[in-house]
């Protein structure tokens, strides 16, 4: 398999959780679901304590590892930041797949 098709996991943890880039991504900054799961998420991560993940389902944000967003209010128009990401970087997302919008086009 050559590097540039290959699938590439993400562990959905919470320390890619707290450095992903998604909540200030433009492709979701006018979503109202992806405003209002940000505001659950914050809460709901505080409840469960450090080092905990809420569900996928509850987060608006990791797509390379969750997959597609839940939110279908999201904008694909606007300019992707994947490629700024920490969590990009580290993982080498430039050589999978989907190598950008996980948000719409699925997990790494």
């Amino acid at each position: 398999m050559s590097n540039m098709s290959k699938s590439l996991e993400v562990p959905y943890i919470a320390s890619n959780l707290e450095r992903c880039m998604c909540s200030q991504c433009p492709v979701q900054s006018e979503s109202a679901c992806a405003l209002e799961k940000m505001g659950n998420f914050k809460s709901e991560a505080k409840n469960l304590g450090e080092g905990k993940a809420p569900s996928p389902q509850s987060v608006p944000g990791v797509y390379c590892s969750a997959g597609e967003a839940i939110c279908k209010d999201l904008d694909p128009n606007k300019d992707c930041i994947c490629h700024t990401c920490p969590v990009w970087k580290e993982h080498n997302l430039e050589n999978a797949n989907v190598g950008k919008y996980y948000c719409s086009n699925g997990k790494a």
